[in-house]
């Protein structure tokens, strides 16, 4: 019965194959595009580059200025909050970010770097130009790519205990596909011997070590900047501060610019200097997550420990994923 749900799952999710016994490395096999994802089109992509848009975020600044190649890129990872970091570092009047997702680095690449500028916001002289696309943190030739257009590029992952981000991830999907195999069917190769099936998207994109040693190969750790999806909901000016400082921006974003919506669960925009209501994310954030069998769980956080204590060894950050869910 587990086979024939597998079956027909293979439409909802993309699956790596892996060889029997294979290690999983950095060069396990190429990532294919979840199509659950968001996909940004041709068009909202030539909409967020017009002439009067404000897809560039910064609303005060006047549309003048010059289109750049980004100089900062927002890589993953997906169900991170890496939409609320963007959301949230568009309030700096010295950041323009494309809203939409430009995909460049894994799907419009052969597209050509002239057409990627195209995308971008204009820009004034000291002002940054940032995007964010989260599935490049987990695609093979990203950093290769983004290396070949500007090796000094800063580099920002969003990150988030990977159990968690995982039931995300398959929440996101069943919303849009009421019909796939439940979570605990996914998760697993074969039940019975508790074998995780490290092939299914939403399990592999949480191995942070192993795309993390695909990107050390081109860029410095010094370039790269690990923000905590937990902390982002908990202290989003205290992670706010770590991302300007990242920027080489000043602390312009900071505890006045976020209210906290304790229906949806986490903090919401504000412009200090008006009165208009809390800007908060859409009503694909913050979904109600099912429920899921705690076995199913407690095998999931000991297939991640090892990859998270080797994200922590070359990240020389401790992001308590292990203490939080002990807390539990």
């Amino acid at each position: 019965a587990s086979n024939g749900s597998r079956e027909g799952a293979t439409g909802a999710w993309p699956r790596s194959p892996l060889a029997p016994g294979e290690v999983i490395t950095a060069q396990s096999g190429a990532f294919e595009r979840d199509p659950q994802e968001s996909s940004t089109t041709d068009e909202e992509l030539s909409r967020a580059g017009s002439p009067g848009s404000r897809g560039g975020g910064g609303s005060t600044t006047p549309d003048y200025g010059e289109k750049r190649l980004p100089q900062a890129l927002i890589i993953g990872v997906k169900k991170g909050g890496t939409r609320a970091l963007l959301e949230a570092i568009r309030a700096h009047p010295d950041v323009r970010a494309v809203g939409t997702e430009p995909h460049f680095f894994d799907r419009n690449y052969e597209k050509g770097l002239e057409w990627y500028r195209n995308v971008m916001p204009k820009t004034l002289e000291g002002q940054i130009t940032m995007e964010k696309t989260p599935s490049y943190f987990v695609t093979n030739e990203a950093p290769r790519r983004i290396h070949s257009m500007a090796k000094d590029t800063k580099l920002i992952v969003v990150v988030r205990n990977p159990v968690t981000r995982a039931i995300s991830d398959y929440t996101q999907t069943l919303s849009k596909k009421p019909e796939i195999p439940t979570f605990e069917v996914l998760a697993f190769k074969n039940r019975t011997l508790g074998l995780i099936d490290a092939s299914w998207s939403a399990i592999r994109i949480g191995i942070y070590a192993l795309h993390l040693e695909n990107w050390l190969q081109y860029f410095p750790l010094s370039q790269i900047l690990f923000v905590s999806g937990e902390r982002l909901i908990t202290d989003p000016a205290g992670e706010m501060a770590k991302v300007q400082d990242f920027l080489g921006l000043k602390r312009i974003v900071t505890e006045k610019h976020f209210y906290f919506n304790k229906t949806k669960g986490f903090p919401c925009l504000k412009k200090p200097e008006d009165s208009s209501a809390p800007r908060c994310l859409g009503k694909s954030k913050g979904r109600t997550h099912p429920k899921i069998d705690p076995d199913v769980i407690h095998r999931l956080r000991k297939f991640y420990k090892p990859f998270n204590v080797m994200f922590y060894q070359m990240t020389g950050q401790d992001f308590q994923w292990e203490q939080e869910e002990s807390e539990k």
